[in-house]
């Protein structure tokens, strides 16, 4: 089973990454011309560099690479020393040889005139083979801030332990909603926060609120790989017979690399007879219980382009169509009779099988696909199991608060947490940090202040995309001003939000 929930080895989003510069900028590709600057003070998408390796990182700590841009082009230094983004003239050009230094630090070195790129806090070149503080640059993941840690050595995932007030890297499969953590980024350090709002601490324990030593310097290589250490020479890795994660000075066999991703969507679903869809036997798939189990939870795994949706069960098996009309849970990866198409009606949905048919249930609680049309017993309610909060990001950054304005924005570097409250199946009640409630203006606007409880719609569009459904019947989306607003009669590409 420990190697039916490894992270896939080259994801894009693993490659994505802020580049800090020594002046605390970021690396920007302008959208005018093809310009490079180094003046914004935050991550966003012209901030964001994929990273195209063309080679591993070796013993000497380096690789090749290029940069590319969310615009698609890639980083060219000149032999003047100047630097834009556009197309390679021959094979060779744009390539960098990536090095890593202490406390986590990259420098990029071009392959032809082993110049540096450095910037002045502004403009952008590379024009020096002197190697100073100035061709320091600060690496900054660009994947959503809830995130999982996987550690290869092990084959386990890290879970934090609130009633022991430690973390463990003892689960193989992160259905868990332990399983999460917020990555939070504050003036070049790392806090790790469980999903119970605590944050790891440099002695090991679990504490209440972020402080120096709850501090983190993150060393990040190209994959998605992360260590996480105290700038001291001490490192987080699992120790002892239950695999504590704790800082040491003696890691072995690197063990003190955990693969860093988006923490996946893990789902109960509800059938018409107010039972849950659960695994029986490893194989036979019925709605006949009436309390969510370990069996019962499903990754749900959905294309954002399509309808087609597959459902992972914790025995690392897909939810699929067989003989008979019958649906069990002994599916393959990308197996044509794994992959549903799904509708969404109001936090309903209905799932149409590989025969064209729609799911349903039978009156002993077996699901079949024999529905030529869907009807109240084809439809079933989600409700997300490992999320007990949001933190959502769209177009133009994350939904949080701003002491310079009253409503809800959607640009934010760092999100704010939305505590997710059930009312029922697929609705839900949004409390801000401070226990009030999300109330909704009559422009469409939010505030974090409210004193009663709104009713929103949860619709998830992608492995980890969702829609929200506000209580006046519109989408919510990002506005390119900044404001969250609830005023879209159709889900668009501003109405996305990770999560």
């Amino acid at each position: 089973m420990e190697k039916d929930w490894m992270p896939p080895k080259s994801r894009p989003e693993d490659q994505k990454v802020g580049l800090i510069s020594w002046a605390g900028t970021y690396l920007t590709a302008e959208n005018y011309g093809n310009k490079i600057t180094a003046v914004a003070k935050g991550l966003g998408r012209r901030q964001t560099w994929e990273l195209k390796v063309c080679n591993e990182q070796d013993e000497d700590c380096q690789a090749v690479v290029r940069l590319q841009s969310i615009y698609g082009h890639i980083l060219l230094p000149e032999g003047d020393g100047s630097v834009y983004c556009g197309c390679p003239r021959n094979a060779q050009h744009g390539y960098f040889l990536l090095r890593f230094h202490r406390h986590g630090k990259w420098t990029l070195q071009c392959m032809i005139t082993g110049h540096y790129l450095e910037s002045d806090g502004e403009d952008v070149f590379c024009n020096s083979r002197v190697l100073s503080a100035y061709h320091m640059w600060a690496p900054r993941p660009a994947l959503h801030v809830h995130v999982m840690l996987y550690s290869p050595i092990t084959c386990c995932y890290v879970r934090a332990s609130p009633e022991q007030g430690c973390v463990w890297v003892d689960t193989p499969v992160p259905y868990l909603e332990e399983c999460g953590f917020l990555l939070h980024f504050h003036e070049g350090l790392y806090h790790l926060e469980s999903s119970s709002h605590h944050f790891l601490s440099q002695n090991d324990r679990l504490v209440n609120r972020p402080s120096p030593q709850t501090a983190f310097h993150l060393q990040l290589r190209p994959g998605g790989q992360i260590a996480l250490g105290d700038g001291e020479g001490c490192l987080l890795y699992p120790q002892g017979s239950h695999a504590l994660l704790a800082l040491g000075s003696s890691p072995m066999g690197g063990e003190e690399w955990f693969v860093l991703q988006h923490c996946t969507a893990w789902i109960a679903i509800k059938a018409k007879n107010r039972k849950f869809i659960t695994i029986v036997s490893d194989l036979e798939v019925c709605a006949i219980s009436e309390r969510m189990t370990p069996m019962s939870f499903f990754q749900y795994k959905s294309n954002p382009n399509t309808n087609a949706v597959q459902l992972r069960s914790v025995t690392g098996r897909y939810l699929a169509q067989r003989s008979h009309r019958a649906v069990v849970g002994d599916g393959q990866k990308q197996e044509p009779r794994a992959i549903f198409c799904v509708n969404w009606n109001c936090g309903k949905i209905v799932l149409q099988a590989a025969n064209g048919r729609y799911v349903g249930i039978t009156s002993n609680g077996f699901l079949i696909a024999s529905s030529l049309h869907p009807g109240p017993c084809e439809e079933f309610r989600i409700r997300l199991i490992n999320r007990p909060f949001l933190a959502l990001r769209g177009r133009y950054g994350y939904v949080g608060t701003s002491s310079e304005h009253d409503q809800m924005q959607c640009n934010m570097d760092q999100p704010d947490c939305i505590q997710l409250l059930p009312c029922r199946q697929s609705i839900y009640h949004f409390q801000a940090q401070s226990g009030t409630f999300w109330s909704l203006t009559a422009y469409g606007t939010f505030h974090p202040w409210g004193k009663f409880a709104l009713n929103f719609c949860l619709e998830l569009r992608g492995s980890n995309l969702l829609a929200v459904l506000a209580p006046n019947g519109y989408y919510i989306r990002a506005d390119s001003s900044g404001v969250l607003l609830a005023d879209s009669e159709a889900i668009t590409n501003e109405c996305l939000w990770e999560f």
